[in-house]
Protein backbone atom coordinates (compact mmCIF):
# COMPACT_ATOMS: atom_id res chain seq x y z
CA UNK A 1 0.00 0.00 0.00
CA UNK A 2 1.36 3.45 -0.87
CA UNK A 3 2.32 5.64 1.53
CA UNK A 4 0.29 8.34 2.08
CA UNK A 5 1.55 12.14 3.33
CA UNK A 6 -0.29 14.07 6.46
CA UNK A 7 -2.58 15.81 4.01
CA UNK A 8 -3.51 12.64 1.73
CA UNK A 9 -4.16 10.75 5.12
CA UNK A 10 -6.89 13.52 6.11
CA UNK A 11 -8.06 13.84 2.94
CA UNK A 12 -8.54 10.62 2.65
CA UNK A 13 -10.25 9.83 6.45
CA UNK A 14 -12.44 12.99 5.98
CA UNK A 15 -14.04 11.85 2.94
CA UNK A 16 -14.42 8.23 4.42
CA UNK A 17 -16.17 10.34 7.40
CA UNK A 18 -18.43 12.33 5.01
CA UNK A 19 -19.48 9.20 3.07
CA UNK A 20 -20.10 6.88 5.81
CA UNK A 21 -21.40 8.78 8.31
CA UNK A 22 -25.10 8.81 7.40
CA UNK A 23 -28.10 7.07 8.44
CA UNK A 24 -28.19 4.71 5.30
CA UNK A 25 -25.15 2.73 7.01
CA UNK A 26 -27.09 2.37 10.34
CA UNK A 27 -28.16 -0.85 9.53
CA UNK A 28 -25.04 -2.52 9.79
CA UNK A 29 -24.49 -1.56 12.92
CA UNK A 30 -25.77 -2.94 16.45
CA UNK A 31 -26.22 1.39 17.42
CA UNK A 32 -29.39 0.29 14.97
CA UNK A 33 -31.41 -0.76 17.31
CA UNK A 34 -30.76 2.06 20.57
CA UNK A 35 -31.80 4.12 17.38
CA UNK A 36 -35.64 2.79 17.56
CA UNK A 37 -36.37 4.44 21.15
CA UNK A 38 -37.09 8.17 21.34
CA UNK A 39 -36.32 8.88 25.10
CA UNK A 40 -33.22 9.49 25.70
CA UNK A 41 -32.87 6.70 29.00
CA UNK A 42 -34.39 4.30 27.03
CA UNK A 43 -31.50 5.15 24.53
CA UNK A 44 -28.81 5.00 26.99
CA UNK A 45 -30.18 1.30 28.78
CA UNK A 46 -30.41 0.34 24.78
CA UNK A 47 -27.31 1.62 23.56
CA UNK A 48 -25.35 0.06 27.12
CA UNK A 49 -26.96 -3.57 25.96
CA UNK A 50 -26.22 -3.13 22.54
CA UNK A 51 -22.85 -2.34 23.16
CA UNK A 52 -22.01 -5.39 26.01
CA UNK A 53 -23.13 -7.71 23.67
CA UNK A 54 -20.88 -6.26 20.25
CA UNK A 55 -19.17 -9.14 19.76
CA UNK A 56 -19.36 -12.03 17.17
CA UNK A 57 -20.92 -11.10 13.66
CA UNK A 58 -23.29 -8.56 13.28
CA UNK A 59 -25.95 -10.66 12.60
CA UNK A 60 -26.01 -12.50 15.76
CA UNK A 61 -25.01 -9.29 17.91
CA UNK A 62 -28.14 -7.91 16.15
CA UNK A 63 -30.21 -10.87 17.29
CA UNK A 64 -28.79 -11.23 20.83
CA UNK A 65 -29.90 -7.68 21.32
CA UNK A 66 -33.09 -7.53 20.34
CA UNK A 67 -33.76 -10.69 22.17
CA UNK A 68 -32.42 -8.83 25.46
CA UNK A 69 -34.68 -5.81 24.93
CA UNK A 70 -37.39 -7.72 24.23
CA UNK A 71 -37.66 -8.98 27.33
CA UNK A 72 -37.25 -5.87 29.08
CA UNK A 73 -40.36 -4.46 27.17
CA UNK A 74 -41.21 -1.15 25.38
CA UNK A 75 -38.95 0.98 28.17
CA UNK A 76 -35.81 -0.33 28.80
CA UNK A 77 -34.58 2.22 31.30
CA UNK A 78 -38.02 2.04 33.19
CA UNK A 79 -37.20 -1.80 33.59
CA UNK A 80 -33.75 -1.45 34.88
CA UNK A 81 -34.96 0.96 37.46
CA UNK A 82 -37.95 -1.42 38.44
CA UNK A 83 -35.52 -4.49 38.20
CA UNK A 84 -35.82 -7.14 41.57
CA UNK A 85 -33.44 -10.10 41.04
CA UNK A 86 -36.12 -12.30 42.45
CA UNK A 87 -38.91 -11.86 39.69
CA UNK A 88 -36.98 -10.22 37.16
CA UNK A 89 -33.48 -12.71 36.81
CA UNK A 90 -35.81 -15.68 35.19
CA UNK A 91 -36.70 -13.90 32.18
CA UNK A 92 -33.28 -13.92 31.01
CA UNK A 93 -33.26 -17.85 31.59
CA UNK A 94 -32.97 -18.77 27.99
CA UNK A 95 -30.83 -16.25 26.83
CA UNK A 96 -27.14 -16.78 25.66
CA UNK A 97 -24.96 -14.74 23.19
CA UNK A 98 -21.39 -16.78 22.74
CA UNK A 99 -19.80 -16.06 26.36
CA UNK A 100 -22.44 -14.66 28.16
CA UNK A 101 -25.73 -16.43 29.66
CA UNK A 102 -28.91 -15.25 30.73
CA UNK A 103 -27.35 -15.03 34.39
CA UNK A 104 -24.63 -12.26 32.99
CA UNK A 105 -27.46 -10.09 31.58
CA UNK A 106 -29.56 -10.73 34.73
CA UNK A 107 -26.66 -9.37 37.15
CA UNK A 108 -25.51 -6.73 34.48
CA UNK A 109 -29.39 -5.43 35.16
CA UNK A 110 -28.49 -5.50 38.81
CA UNK A 111 -25.77 -3.08 38.25
CA UNK A 112 -26.78 -0.89 36.15
CA UNK A 113 -30.05 -0.55 38.60
CA UNK A 114 -27.42 0.27 41.38
CA UNK A 115 -25.86 2.66 39.75
CA UNK A 116 -28.75 4.44 38.35
CA UNK A 117 -30.37 4.70 42.12
CA UNK A 118 -26.84 5.63 43.57
CA UNK A 119 -26.20 8.65 41.13
CA UNK A 120 -29.45 9.38 39.39
CA UNK A 121 -28.43 8.67 35.98
CA UNK A 122 -25.90 6.34 34.51
CA UNK A 123 -23.79 9.22 33.28
CA UNK A 124 -23.81 10.72 36.73
CA UNK A 125 -21.92 7.43 37.81
CA UNK A 126 -19.79 6.96 34.83
CA UNK A 127 -19.07 11.11 36.12
CA UNK A 128 -17.57 10.27 39.53
CA UNK A 129 -14.63 9.14 37.80
CA UNK A 130 -14.50 11.89 35.31
CA UNK A 131 -11.78 14.57 35.48
CA UNK A 132 -11.87 16.89 32.21
CA UNK A 133 -7.74 17.78 33.14
CA UNK A 134 -6.94 13.81 32.56
CA UNK A 135 -5.44 13.66 28.73
CA UNK A 136 -8.03 10.84 27.86
CA UNK A 137 -11.00 9.10 29.26
CA UNK A 138 -8.99 6.03 30.61
CA UNK A 139 -8.75 6.75 34.13
CA UNK A 140 -12.71 7.31 34.13
CA UNK A 141 -13.10 4.31 32.50
CA UNK A 142 -10.97 1.92 34.79
CA UNK A 143 -12.59 3.99 37.97
CA UNK A 144 -16.33 3.43 36.05
CA UNK A 145 -15.31 -0.63 35.89
CA UNK A 146 -13.73 -0.96 39.74
CA UNK A 147 -17.18 0.87 41.03
CA UNK A 148 -19.37 -0.79 38.86
CA UNK A 149 -17.60 -4.84 39.50
CA UNK A 150 -18.21 -3.24 43.34
CA UNK A 151 -21.51 -3.12 43.71
CA UNK A 152 -23.84 -5.91 45.17
CA UNK A 153 -23.69 -9.05 43.59
CA UNK A 154 -25.14 -11.43 46.68
CA UNK A 155 -28.52 -12.18 44.88
CA UNK A 156 -26.05 -13.64 41.80
CA UNK A 157 -23.40 -15.22 44.14
CA UNK A 158 -24.07 -15.48 48.19
CA UNK A 159 -21.14 -14.98 49.73
CA UNK A 160 -20.99 -11.57 47.80
CA UNK A 161 -17.91 -11.77 46.05
CA UNK A 162 -17.55 -11.95 42.25
CA UNK A 163 -16.05 -14.98 41.10
CA UNK A 164 -12.80 -13.98 38.61
CA UNK A 165 -14.12 -15.90 36.10
CA UNK A 166 -17.89 -14.54 36.57
CA UNK A 167 -19.34 -13.77 33.05
CA UNK A 168 -20.41 -10.27 33.93
CA UNK A 169 -16.51 -9.14 34.09
CA UNK A 170 -16.32 -9.77 30.20
CA UNK A 171 -18.91 -6.70 30.09
CA UNK A 172 -16.20 -4.58 32.25
CA UNK A 173 -13.05 -5.00 31.29
CA UNK A 174 -10.48 -2.45 32.39
CA UNK A 175 -7.64 -0.54 30.73
CA UNK A 176 -5.71 -0.52 33.69
CA UNK A 177 -5.77 -4.22 33.27
CA UNK A 178 -4.68 -3.44 29.18
CA UNK A 179 -7.62 -4.35 27.54
CA UNK A 180 -8.67 -2.22 24.54
CA UNK A 181 -12.11 -2.20 26.01
CA UNK A 182 -13.44 -1.78 22.29
CA UNK A 183 -17.12 -2.22 23.62
CA UNK A 184 -17.22 -0.10 26.60
CA UNK A 185 -15.63 2.80 24.53
CA UNK A 186 -17.93 2.03 21.71
CA UNK A 187 -20.93 2.84 24.22
CA UNK A 188 -19.23 6.06 25.20
CA UNK A 189 -18.53 6.93 21.16
CA UNK A 190 -22.16 6.57 20.97
CA UNK A 191 -22.89 8.46 24.28
CA UNK A 192 -20.94 11.46 23.85
CA UNK A 193 -20.00 12.09 19.86
CA UNK A 194 -22.39 14.71 18.20
CA UNK A 195 -22.91 16.35 15.29
CA UNK A 196 -24.01 13.67 12.39
CA UNK A 197 -26.39 11.00 12.33
CA UNK A 198 -24.76 8.08 13.89
CA UNK A 199 -24.02 9.08 17.79
CA UNK A 200 -26.30 10.28 19.92
CA UNK A 201 -24.26 13.32 21.69
CA UNK A 202 -26.77 12.60 25.17
CA UNK A 203 -23.69 12.71 27.64
CA UNK A 204 -22.62 16.16 27.34
CA UNK A 205 -20.68 16.86 29.93
CA UNK A 206 -17.91 14.41 28.89
CA UNK A 207 -15.61 16.12 25.87
CA UNK A 208 -15.45 14.09 22.72
CA UNK A 209 -11.55 14.69 22.73
CA UNK A 210 -11.37 12.64 25.68
CA UNK A 211 -12.63 9.49 23.60
CA UNK A 212 -10.36 6.38 22.57
CA UNK A 213 -11.42 4.79 19.66
CA UNK A 214 -13.35 1.56 19.91
CA UNK A 215 -10.44 -0.76 18.40
CA UNK A 216 -12.39 -4.11 16.73
CA UNK A 217 -10.23 -6.72 14.53
CA UNK A 218 -11.21 -4.58 11.40
CA UNK A 219 -9.84 -0.89 13.12
CA UNK A 220 -7.28 -2.64 14.13
CA UNK A 221 -6.20 -3.97 11.01
CA UNK A 222 -6.83 -1.08 8.70
CA UNK A 223 -5.46 0.82 11.02
CA UNK A 224 -2.45 -1.08 10.72
CA UNK A 225 -2.70 -0.93 6.60
CA UNK A 226 -3.28 3.38 6.99
CA UNK A 227 0.22 3.03 9.26
CA UNK A 228 -1.90 4.86 11.89
CA UNK A 229 -0.23 2.71 14.48
CA UNK A 230 2.77 -0.28 14.48
CA UNK A 231 1.69 -1.94 17.75
CA UNK A 232 0.40 -5.32 16.06
CA UNK A 233 -1.84 -6.56 19.56
CA UNK A 234 -5.29 -5.10 19.44
CA UNK A 235 -5.04 -3.45 23.13
CA UNK A 236 -5.04 -0.45 25.62
CA UNK A 237 -1.80 0.92 24.15
CA UNK A 238 -2.81 0.73 20.56
CA UNK A 239 -6.00 2.09 21.04
CA UNK A 240 -4.42 4.96 22.52
CA UNK A 241 -1.59 5.32 19.73
CA UNK A 242 -4.49 5.09 16.76
CA UNK A 243 -6.52 7.82 18.65
CA UNK A 244 -3.34 10.20 18.91
CA UNK A 245 -3.00 9.87 15.36
CA UNK A 246 -6.48 10.66 14.84
CA UNK A 247 -6.01 13.33 17.07
CA UNK A 248 -3.65 15.22 14.83
CA UNK A 249 -6.28 15.11 11.84
CA UNK A 250 -9.07 16.09 14.14
CA UNK A 251 -8.35 17.62 17.75
CA UNK A 252 -12.02 18.20 19.12
CA UNK A 253 -13.59 14.56 17.67
CA UNK A 254 -10.86 12.34 17.10
CA UNK A 255 -13.30 9.06 16.83
CA UNK A 256 -15.51 10.19 14.67
CA UNK A 257 -13.48 8.63 11.93
CA UNK A 258 -14.33 5.25 13.96
CA UNK A 259 -17.67 4.45 12.30
CA UNK A 260 -16.23 4.97 8.77
CA UNK A 261 -13.13 2.84 9.34
CA UNK A 262 -15.14 -0.08 10.39
CA UNK A 263 -17.18 -0.51 7.39
CA UNK A 264 -14.55 -0.60 5.73
CA UNK A 265 -13.91 -3.75 7.10
CA UNK A 266 -17.69 -5.01 7.99
CA UNK A 267 -18.49 -4.32 4.16
CA UNK A 268 -15.56 -5.35 3.08
CA UNK A 269 -14.44 -2.38 1.04
CA UNK A 270 -10.77 -1.81 0.26
CA UNK A 271 -9.47 1.00 1.08
CA UNK A 272 -9.12 3.67 -1.42
CA UNK A 273 -6.05 4.57 -3.51
CA UNK A 274 -4.14 7.71 -2.83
Amino acid sequence: MAVRSHAQLKQLLDELYHHYSRSVFLSTDPISIPHEYRHPDDREIAAFVAASLAYGNVKQIHRSTIAALEVMGKSPARFIRRFDPACDAARFQRFVHRFNSGVDLALLCHLLRQAIAAAGSLQAFFLKGYDPTHDDIGPALTSFVERMLSLDVSPFYPSGLLPAKAGIRFFFPSPAQGSACKRLNLFLRWMVRRGDEIDFGLWTEVSPSKLIVPLDTHVARISRQLRLTRIKQPNWRMAKEVTRRLRTFDPDDPVKYDFALCRLGILKQPIPDP
